[in-house]
């Protein structure tokens, strides 16, 4: 009986989801709007609500393992749906995302975004891209915390080979901070697209952290073959055969 209530419970899972960020959003808008805190308590709140929610309605599961940074640290993540970012922030104390520039006229996520210091970029010319991403991050530097991004650039969906991207290794090299890899298995279950959320347990594992001061083109390979290795065991763990 389950499987045949898993597409219309995901389809109320996902209404309720946007419902409730607008809400959230809008009662925890003057808070925000005077305190840093307050944008992170309202998407700390949004997060734990979508947890709550997915595992009553769709059956799934989240689950970090590992040890999350606390320092001021590079997070180089694989991504494969919008839940493995939710997973991410609610597991790092300060985290703020390399994100690209359209996202910031989003409803309420590109206002809080911005609040919460993320960096926005354009990725339409690729050498301007990474120029602005360094400026825009070294201009950020007076807000600590966990700098998360994607080192593919986009959402992968489990199976799919993706280039990883310099601006990964530029920004290490830049920062001279550890960076902290992380593998996932949650495109098994919340798919790139499509409305149907499967019930199972879904992990982000944070990895142990690559030193500073690597040449970058090591730096790259090792966080590639890291990442890849790992998400490819979670997956299989979760069913997945690609």
């Amino acid at each position: 009986m389950r499987r045949y209530l898993q597409g219309p419970l995901s389809l109320i899972f996902i209404i309720q989801m946007y419902l409730a960020m607008a809400v959230i959003a809008v009662v925890w808008a003057p808070w925000a709007l005077f305190s840093r805190d307050g944008a992170y308590s309202a998407c700390k709140t949004y997060c734990r609500w979508v947890f709550l929610t997915l595992r009553i309605l769709c059956g799934m599961r989240c689950e970090v393992r590992g040890t999350p940074p606390v320092d001021e640290v590079l997070v180089a993540a694989k991504h494969q749906s919008f839940l493995d970012i939710m997973m991410i922030f609610a597991a790092v104390p300060r985290g703020k995302f390399i994100m690209k520039r359209e996202l910031i006229y989003a409803p309420f996520l590109g206002q809080y975004a911005w609040r919460l210091g993320c960096v926005f970029v354009n990725r339409g010319k690729r050498g301007q891209a990474i120029a602005k991403m360094k400026a825009d991050v070294a201009a950020g530097a007076a807000h600590p915390g966990q700098l998360i991004i994607y080192s593919q650039g986009t959402r992968v969906a489990p199976g799919v080979k993706a280039p990883y991207k310099v601006g990964t290794g530029l920004l290490y090299e830049q920062l001279g901070q550890t960076c902290v890899p992380v593998a996932t298995n949650v495109g098994v279950f919340w798919p790139k697209r499509g409305i149907l959320r499967k019930p199972g347990v879904a992990v982000v594992s944070f990895l142990p952290g690559i030193a500073p001061g690597l040449p970058v083109a090591d730096f790259m390979a090792q966080l590639e073959a890291t990442v890849e290795s790992q998400s490819d065991q979670l997956m299989a763990e979760a069913g997945f055969r690609g």
